[in-house]
């Protein structure tokens, strides 16, 4: 067949001037190309291999695309088909010419790593695979990639890698560095066994009639959704709240939550169907112009035919500077956020967007995000519910099916609505968006009848994540779109009672005790003459009725009516401190709790999981262990929980006392606290001991510039707005 890839146009080849490498490589090529027919069997489609040692060797030696498949971990659901994709790929790379080879990176699950250790070394390991993709790329002179792209943080981390090394090829000189995104495909929700479903409404029943209508409305709440990992996490609260109160045996527990683990998920893997880090990478990454159509949304493993769409289009990408990765990721920018931001995308991508900006070597931080987004209004065009049947795999059904076409319907609807698209900002199909648009069939979200996941009509004129400021920080974030318009409205320009914990194990205990507000209430940890200042600013309606009640009375009506509000605040979570863990599991204790999630809001220096949604502030800067303002709050603090003005501010309760509202955060007030500070600062330095030293984040920068190592932010120093190139034509100064 002819093959479809120039070579490489460059005078620097390693393989040519160096015979070592035609020395060792010829036999992985040949090997993979041998267990990639195998793999294929009956499947394999092509003329006779002429994948010999000789043909490898000459390959090498004049420079032909050395294109590097870059696989996951087969201890990933989302990469337990790997096998067979990387085969399909590898034989197409080679039918076209080129010289495929192998290699995978680790990649951790999120969800294992959830409330244990692991959960540590989660945004390390983004920064690790970025280096280990540098080094093996590197290392080999590979010119360009497919990537099986998975979850968590994996697909962040390969695109900072290959970004970075093609901004480092493109300043010394050499080639782009080219490369195509195949996202795994979608994980089918489990459902609850028919049988299953029986025993758990019988055991509802008797919850109420033993007095404990919470459990039941809880429980019966979480049955509701299509069964996930994260779902079960809510099931684990529940369940062990009624075991607690002696409603349910240890062993009863465990034989429910082994029922339901096994129910969970698709013997074939993929990435699972919420809208969680994992998704909400691969709606980023489409809108950021490095997915093939073809392979965006798929509810099975690729096609050949799939596969080979997607590295067909590489023969007009090759030695092409504006289809480098760091171009394509600048250039598609604002169209990334605006589609993370309509498509109500992870909180963690806040992080990542950033850090990816700045492995391209553009100067780019949450600030410069936070404008992007809002720039201009981005309604919110996702109609997604795990509870409704409207999940990321029931869209990649309707992009299957041929009545939507993913993110190219977001990106159509979101011009449709008035949003600013950079339509001429070039892609990984080798076409422009606008050249993709210009082809309409099953473009418009109205081509979906029934349940349709991305909408033409916004359901809210705004979505997406928005940055806090704050008079005791810097700055944090907040998922607006994890949140309905009426949990909104409960938080938003509200007084809350700070509940103070200094970790998250302290945090999980506390959340999964449901003595937990009695002892608030009994031990009158929240002073009465500032409760029933909080009564007045939060329900004024609710004054008079309440004013004159005991602290008791008033404590249980303000808790039981919503007026009480708590922000638990969950510090020495940051990145210096303890790896910068996700706080879904106290924040899951929230959602699952009927009582808790109308009164409580967490705000920490961690991160929140994708899929977190409520009231979660989270991300915030300067950390505890740096000396951040969250550090030196304690239970019984007050804080405005200004959300629609993007604020949080830490209010002087002495004047509040005397009927005044007076937001002040104060070098007197840190003074007052410097010895409760230290002793905090000293118990955060023992517990990092318990992560390795060797994956400990010094020397990074903060949550709001990327947690990137500083040397990667100091190189970054190009202008993502000017240093560009548009269709052939550089603005870049080398």
């Amino acid at each position: 067949m002819n093959r479809l890839y120039p070579n490489i146009n460059s005078d620097i080849n390693p393989y040519r001037d160096n015979v070592q490498g035609k020395a060792n490589e010829p036999i992985t090529v040949a090997g993979l190309l041998d267990r990639a027919k195998l793999t294929l069997g009956t499947t394999y489609e092509g003329e006779k291999p002429d994948w010999t040692l000789e043909n490898i060797y000459l390959r090498l030696e004049n420079n032909a695309p050395r294109i590097a498949i870059i696989g996951g971990s087969a201890d990933h659901p989302a990469h337990i088909m790997d096998f067979q994709t990387s085969a399909r790929a590898a034989i197409r790379i080679w039918q076209n010419g080129g010289v495929p080879f192998y290699f995978s990176t680790p990649v951790m699950c999120d969800g294992t790593a959830q409330s244990n250790q692991g959960m540590s070394y989660s945004l390390q390991s983004r920064n690790a695979v970025a280096q280990m993709i540098v080094n093996q790329l590197e290392a080999h002179s590979y010119h360009g990639a497919f990537v099986i792209q998975g979850c968590d943080k994996q697909p962040l981390g390969v695109v900072s890698g290959l970004a970075h090394l093609d901004r480092l090829r493109r300043n010394r000189g050499e080639a782009p560095f080219f490369a195509t995104f195949a996202p795994a495909h979608v994980l089918e929700g489990g459902s609850i066994p028919e049988d299953v479903v029986v025993e758990l409404e019988g055991f509802a029943r008797k919850a109420e009639k033993e007095g404990a209508a919470d459990i039941a409305i809880d429980l019966r709440d979480t049955m509701a959704y299509i069964l996930q990992c994260s779902s079960n996490t809510a099931f684990q609260g529940v369940f062990e709240r009624a075991f607690e109160r002696g409603l349910l045996t240890k062993e009863k527990h465990k034989y429910f939550e082994m029922r339901l683990a096994v129910a969970t998920c698709d013997g074939q893997g993929g990435v699972c169907a919420f809208n969680g880090t994992g998704n909400s990478s691969r709606h980023l990454v489409a809108g950021l112009g490095l997915v093939h159509p073809a392979l965006e949304l798929l509810t099975d493993p690729p096609t050949q035919r799939q596969i080979n769409a997607a590295l067909d289009s590489l023969a007009e990408m090759i030695n092409m500077e504006e289809y480098g990765v760091s171009n394509i990721v600048a250039t598609n920018i604002r169209n990334g956020i605006r589609i993370h931001s309509a498509s109500g995308g992870s909180t963690n991508l806040m992080i990542h967007i950033v850090a990816g900006m700045l492995y391209a070597g553009y100067k780019f931080s949450l600030w410069e995000l936070d404008e992007i987004h809002h720039s201009h209004p981005i309604p919110d065009l996702f109609n997604y519910s795990l509870t409704e049947g409207r999940d990321i795999y029931e869209l990649a059904m309707q992009c299957c099916s041929g009545n939507s076409r993913g993110m190219e319907t977001l990106f159509h609807e979101l011009m449709e609505n008035g949003v600013p698209m950079d339509v001429e900002a070039h892609t990984v199909a080798a076409k422009t968006w606008k050249e993709r648009l210009e082809i309409t069939q099953s473009l418009q979200a109205s081509n979906v009848k029934e349940n349709s996941v991305i909408l033409s009509t916004p359901r809210r004129p705004f979505s997406g994540v928005d940055v806090l400021r704050g008079n005791f920080f810097e700055s944090a974030v907040v998922k607006i779109s994890g949140m309905s318009t009426p949990q909104l409205s409960q938080f938003d320009k509200k007084l809350a009672f700070v509940l103070y914990y200094e970790n998250e194990d302290d945090a999980n205990r506390s959340l999964l005790d449901p003595d937990t507000l009695t002892q608030i209430r009994e031990h009158k940890l929240f002073r009465h003459d500032i409760l029933l200042e909080v009564l007045k600013f939060n329900s004024a309606s609710a004054w008079d009725n309440l004013k004159d009640k005991e602290y008791g009375e008033l404590f249980d009506t303000m808790t039981e009516e919503g007026i009480l509000k708590i922000a638990v605040i969950i510090a020495g979570q940051g990145p210096v401190a303890f790896g910068m863990p996700e706080m879904f599991t106290p924040m899951q204790h929230i959602n699952a709790s009927r009582t808790l999630k109308k009164l409580a809001t967490i705000i920490s220096d961690g991160r929140y999981s994708g899929v977190t949604y409520g009231a979660a502030i989270g991300h915030m800067t300067p950390e505890a262990f740096e000396g951040g303002g969250i550090g030196y709050l304690k239970t019984g603090d007050l804080l405005y929980l200004g959300l629609s003005d993007r604020r949080i501010e830490f209010v002087n309760t002495e004047k509040l006392s005397q009927g005044k509202i007076v937001y002040e955060f104060s070098e007197v007030i840190k003074n007052e606290r410097k010895d409760l500070m230290q002793e905090r600062k000293q118990k955060m330095n023992a517990r990092q001991k318990l992560v390795a030293a060797s994956n400990r984040m010094h020397g990074h920068t903060d949550a709001a510039n990327g947690v990137v190592p500083l040397a990667v932010y100091h190189d970054a120093e190009l202008d993502y707005r000017s240093d560009v190139i548009q269709s052939g034509k550089s603005t870049v100064s080398h």
